[in-house]
């Protein structure tokens, strides 16, 4: 496919939507309103659902998860569920309850470490802080959605005269005593954590008493980005897995009347693990297909056909063939940027493919007429997961995992192709005919 307008315009749309979610609860956020403005309804996971075919919903769990879903036309147990999974959160730096503490005449703000993040990325960044802010209200409490939009924070490099190996041993953060980042000024003795609470307060126009908790995570303040010499690439945060999340919310936004119910789940947790009540893990999807068989009337037996004639699409980023470094990979194995959708391969079960759904996804990909790759790791090198193992172990249905190429993974500014992404939306949205 030739760079064109056209083939931009879904690369366009993933960056403004990446631009727009910081964290995953703004990216849930993000999500919801599309899906508003396409006439889902919200259902509510503490009261009853009301279903009917053709019906469009979505439901919530702890600001961070959601399950969209359009109910097919044909009857559960024969038409099946059509099912794409990606996960909202990403690698990186995320606060402490108490983060702020006062030292030689600076505030800084301790953090923990978010799964893998490539550390030295965050270096020498405009960065600012995002995420959910619970509040008192009316004798309890409300969470709130904060952003920052100016650079806030910063993780200064040790100059070169003070670390003369860095070129040599690479730049290494002790997480504990290194990571902490710079917030401000301290006037004299001040009291860091009320300095901090204040901060937050007067952005969320409420009194600092009022400030219970939080969970803000770092973020890097750079508008995603056309590169290269014919603007074929894109840079920019949380590529892995936003991008998924966008291709994967896109295709279904796109289903019209299909046949069977059709499924788009977006998890947080999953580059900690994902065992949680919001991650893969846990019984968020689980829950989601059940209830959708009661209400539609389909007794557990039913259920059970619908699942058998189920297929999941986990969809998670991939690594592009990186040609200054050619030995990280296996040989015959080399996936391109703007080559198409990767169908992502481990025999020790670390991707859920299998022979029979990597060909069903060739399937959608020759119907919507984009190109597809393979990929296998090294053998001598660990593999990352995904969320497809675990989906398809809780549902007991056929899953295969794909994604686009991209480079510099968990990094805080990662790149991909231009192309892929419509490639890979094009696909999924073939996936919920």
């Amino acid at each position: 496919m030739p760079l064109t307008d056209d083939s931009r315009r879904p690369a366009q749309a993933l960056l403004a939507f990446i631009d727009a979610s910081p964290s995953p609860w703004h990216a849930v956020a993000s999500a919801e309103q599309q899906l508003a403005a396409a006439g889902f309804t919200r259902l509510e996971e503490g009261e009853r659902w009301q279903l009917k075919a053709g019906g469009r919903h979505y439901a919530v769990r702890g600001g961070s998860s959601l399950i969209a879903f359009v109910l097919g036309g044909g009857k559960l147990e024969k038409a099946g569920y059509a099912v794409v999974g990606a996960h909202t959160d990403s690698p990186g730096l995320r606060l402490k309850p108490r983060a702020a503490h006062a030292a030689d005449g600076l505030l800084r703000l301790g953090v923990e470490v978010y799964g893998g993040p490539i550390l030295a990325t965050f270096a020498d960044r405009d960065l600012s802080l995002a995420g959910r802010v619970s509040v008192r209200q009316d004798g309890g409490h409300a969470t709130r959605l904060l952003r920052f939009e100016q650079p806030l924070v910063r993780l200064p490099n040790l100059a070169i005269h003070m670390n003369r190996e860095v070129n040599e041993q690479g730049l290494k953060f002790n997480k504990q005593t290194e990571l902490p980042l710079l917030f401000g000024a301290a006037a004299g003795t001040a009291d860091a954590d009320a300095a901090f609470r204040r901060h937050l307060a007067a952005a969320l126009a409420v009194e600092s008493g009022d400030v219970l908790t939080w969970e803000l995570n770092a973020y890097d303040t750079q508008k995603g980005s056309f590169w290269g010499a014919d603007g074929e690439f894109v840079a920019a945060r949380q590529l892995d897995n936003l991008a998924s999340c966008h291709a994967a919310l896109s295709a279904l936004l796109a289903c019209r009347e299909p046949e069977a119910t059709c499924v788009c789940a977006l998890f947080d947790h999953e580059e900690v693990g994902s065992e949680s009540a919001l991650g893969a893990g846990g019984s968020f999807v689980s829950d989601v297909v059940a209830r959708i068989a009661a209400g539609l009337g389909v007794d557990g037996e039913g259920l059970r056909c619908a699942l058998a004639r189920s297929a999941f699409i986990s969809a998670d980023m991939a690594h592009a063939w990186h040609p200054n470094f050619p030995a990280a990979y296996e040989p015959g194995h080399r996936v391109m940027v703007n080559g198409g959708p990767v169908i992502k391969t481990n025999a020790n079960q670390r991707y859920s493919t299998g022979a029979d759904s990597a060909a069903r996804f060739i399937g959608l990909c020759e119907r919507a007429g984009v190109p597809w790759q393979h990929y296998a790791h090294r053998t001598d090198l660990g593999c990352g997961s995904t969320i497809g193992p675990l989906v398809a172990a809780r549902l007991g249905i056929a899953s295969v995992d794909v994604g686009c190429p991209m480079w510099a993974m968990h990094s805080i500014r990662e790149s991909a192709g231009v192309l892929d992404h419509g490639y890979l939306t094009a696909a999924l949205t073939q996936a919920f005919r």
